[in-house]
């Protein structure tokens, strides 16, 4: 079992920044593709971005692309979403996850965080 507990978010400003963390514990994933999943009021949870085991290659949602970057430090077990350019409708609960590329680029990865509120204010 994996658990998964994001950092807190808040509230930003439009055109600000914001990184979120989101730290594993309960089994090393030092070999899964961890990922960032939001969910949006009245919306599906959708995928935001995925990084995989070695930190090489990364996959963006076209939404966030250019903005967002996903980094992660194995050693401590920890993945990091940095958020810039931040606008209203990036406002939703952010997820992290873990899992394989199918499942995470299917929105269906096997372990979930918590959730954390990200709210951009215009």
């Amino acid at each position: 079992q994996v658990q998964l507990v994001e950092s807190r978010g808040g509230l930003v400003q439009a055109g600000g920044s914001l990184t979120l963390s989101c730290a594993a514990s309960g089994r090393t994933v030092g070999t899964y593709v961890m990922g960032w999943f939001r969910q949006a009021p009245g919306k599906e949870r959708e995928f935001v971005a995925g990084i995989d085991w070695n930190g090489i290659s990364t996959k963006y949602a076209d939404s966030v692309k250019g903005r967002f970057t996903i980094s992660r430090d194995n050693a401590k077990n920890t993945v990091y979403l940095q958020m810039g350019s931040l606008k209203p409708e990036d406002t939703a609960v952010y997820y992290c996850a873990v899992g394989d590329w199918t499942t995470v680029v299917s929105s269906i990865p096997p372990y979930w965080g918590q959730g954390t509120q990200v709210t951009v204010s215009s």
